[in-house]
């Protein structure tokens, strides 16, 4: 995309604007952003995850201990507080040490807290009963989690009937 300025340049800097419900966009190479004086130094950084992710943990602290930062990682030493402003950790044992305090992130920023992957199509009826067998147990914490008794149990009866499909289906399992 060339420069909508110049017209010459590759567009490398790029505005969006959205105003009474309308959006509009500009794309300008930074020869022309700096001109009319649209280049701010903060679009000179590179992106960086980890600041977005420090910046989503300081809003998401909820009780003064995870403000403080107390709790720390007993393998590497890993204070949650330097987890915060640098939004990496030390180890892979800091998922455990931190797992209070990072379930709310996860969840917030991937809308669930378990890794999913990706599941192959020629995975079959067996492969999509599995996929259907785990987002009913998902939908069942989060039951709980809510409080919906009867439709917790509605799902668990459920699971229930779709596992002893499944194990009747395979030849000599037990039932």
């Amino acid at each position: 995309m060339l420069c909508q300025i110049c017209g010459k340049n590759p567009a490398s800097v790029h505005f969006t604007e959205i105003h009474d419900n309308t959006m509009s966009e500009i794309h300008v190479c930074e020869r022309c952003a700096e001109e009319k004086g649209m280049h701010t130094p903060a679009q000179q950084h590179q992106f960086d995850i980890a600041d977005l992710l420090a910046g989503m943990v300081d809003s998401m602290t909820n009780s003064e201990e995870e403000r403080v930062g107390h709790v720390v990682c007993p393998r590497c030493g890993l204070q949650y507080s330097s987890f915060k402003e640098t939004g990496r950790l030390g180890c892979s044992e800091c998922y455990k040490a931190f797992q209070n305090q990072l379930k709310p992130l996860l969840r917030r920023i991937h809308g669930d807290t378990r890794h999913r992957g990706k599941a192959p199509v020629r995975g079959g009826t067996a492969g999509a009963a599995l996929r259907h067998v785990q987002r009913l147990h998902d939908e069942l914490q989060r039951a709980v989690e809510r409080e919906e008794f009867e439709r917790a149990a509605q799902i668990r009866d459920e699971i229930r009937k779709l596992e002893a499909e499944a194990r009747a289906a395979v030849p000599g399992s037990p039932s």
